[in-house]
């Protein structure tokens, strides 16, 4: 499993916040899924729940834990909808180009490389996250210090989401943070 990121600090404060999170009726969609192991926790607490990864690697560890996985690029091709949606984003801060990046190391970096300020993959997954989510739909974004916690809240603010602070553990080098999103007041009234 060299290509897919190893369980690390992050995916277990995800998984302890999702278990947290998740409801028995839930739906779940597990984003950037890497090992599977945060999917394989919440599959016998949910209705239903399916990963995803672009990373053909980390779609085969998914599946060998009995998960339901497709391969994706974050949700494009899912038609579905779903009530609860885990990320565990890239989001450090790249300092060089990911093609440029030899094949031994491209699949692993996939799921490090953030972009040049480490928000470029939240920012695109904020403008499409939506068109996944049920109407009683909430997320649960991690990020890192790195990646700039207020720049972070203004992305998902600014893409019409309420934000709230539900995890955080401090590390020598950062601090990680698990961000519950929902749909701003106005959105709910109109869905409910």
């Amino acid at each position: 499993m060299s290509h897919v990121y190893p369980p690390s600090e992050d995916t277990y404060l995800l998984m302890r916040a999702a278990i947290s999170e998740a409801r028995a009726d839930d739906t779940v969609i597990e984003i950037g899924c890497g090992s599977g192991v945060i999917s394989k926790s919440l599959a016998s607490r949910v209705r239903s729940i399916l990963a995803t990864d672009i990373n053909p690697h980390a779609v085969r560890a998914a599946a060998s834990l009995g998960i339901p996985a497709v391969r994706a690029d974050l949700f494009h091709g899912i038609g579905a909808r779903f009530d609860l949606v885990l990320f565990n984003p890239p989001y450090l801060p790249a300092e060089e180009e990911i093609d440029s990046i030899p094949e031994d190391d491209y699949w692993l970096s996939t799921a490090l490389d953030g972009g040049a300020d480490g928000r470029e993959v939240i920012a695109r997954f904020l403008r499409g996250v939506r068109n996944i989510m049920s109407p009683r739909g909430r997320i649960l974004l991690l990020i890192s210090s790195f990646t700039g916690l207020g720049e972070v809240v203004e992305l998902a603010q600014a893409s019409g989401f309420a934000t709230e602070i539900v995890a955080r553990e401090r590390y020598f080098f950062e601090e990680l943070y698990v961000l519950r999103l929902r749909g701003s007041e106005i959105d709910n009234v109109i869905s409910d």
